[in-house]
């Protein structure tokens, strides 16, 4: 047998692939797109929630967002003091804590209360029951109630209790994750100093609010009246309060005839 028959494909094969290996070396070198190690530095500091709160994709899309000056360093909702002062010095910017948020729903419409229009017995969930008819509930408006917000919270923040979800404020982190998920879009956002808020999202005529659901809010005009400061208009039926205006006295609260209005963030004050 002729050993230079097998020496001389396997030295060729061996020769190319050194020659591929310099030049791909080469070409990994030339064209290297520069890593700015405080990208690194920023995500270890990140929780690493990827929970798309500060409105990026992830924690890694969020660092560099924030080294490359398109993001706040305070930006993501779920970081603490230490963590955002972590990121400040990285940047080599001043520490600024942002106004911790938290979910609220704008909703009171437990079974008791608010009724229905059939006895929904399919798949378990907010997206499917909404299908159906608009969902059980004579309120279109109204929560329905199956816990797909629970689900997608990854915080342990949310539970269904009689019928409606109810927000730890401990560990809620405003994330906005259940709010992207609501069908109804009835889970709101808030600053946790939101004092008073309308817990209804009805834009229906009092009447038809009231053949619905008996703590929903009738757009009556009581609480705009009673509120010394103008932080409250009417508007499609429904209270709206400004919290830019808002001083807390809570006199729309004890008036409001329905008892729509909650003062339920006080609590974390």
């Amino acid at each position: 047998m002729d050993i230079s028959a097998i020496l001389f494909p396997v030295s060729c094969i061996g020769g190319l692939g050194l020659i591929f290996g310099v030049g791909l070396g080469i070409a990994a070198k030339k064209f290297a797109v520069p890593i700015d190690e405080r990208v690194e530095a920023v995500k270890d500091c990140l929780p690493g929630a990827n929970c798309g709160g500060c409105g990026f994709a992830g924690c890694e899309a969020l660092a560099k967002a924030i080294v490359n000056g398109e993001s706040l360093v305070n930006a993501c909702p779920v970081c603490n003091k230490g963590q955002i002062a972590e990121i400040a010095q990285i940047m080599g910017v001043e520490a600024t804590n942002s106004i911790r948020k938290i979910a609220f729903i704008s909703c009171k419409g437990t079974p008791d209360v608010a009724k229905l229009k059939f006895k929904y017995e399919g798949i378990l969930t907010c997206q499917d029951a909404q299908l159906i008819g608009g969902g059980p509930k004579v309120c279109s408006y109204g929560c329905l109630g199956y816990g797909s917000c629970v689900k997608v919270c990854q915080f342990d923040a949310l539970t269904i209790v009689n019928g409606l979800p109810v927000v730890d404020k401990e560990k809620c982190v405003g994330c906005g994750a259940c709010q992207k998920e609501c069908p109804r879009e009835i889970i709101q956002i808030l600053p946790e100093d939101t004092t008073y808020q309308v817990s209804c999202m009805s834009q229906d005529k009092g009447k038809d609010v009231k053949a619905a659901c008996s703590v929903g809010c009738i757009g009556c005009g009581i609480c705009m009246k009673q509120c010394e400061v103008d932080a409250i208009k009417v508007k499609n039926s429904l209270a709206h309060i400004d919290q830019s205006l808002c001083i807390g006295c809570g006199k729309c609260e004890t008036k409001c005839p329905t008892k729509a209005i909650s003062a339920l963030l006080l609590e974390h004050v």
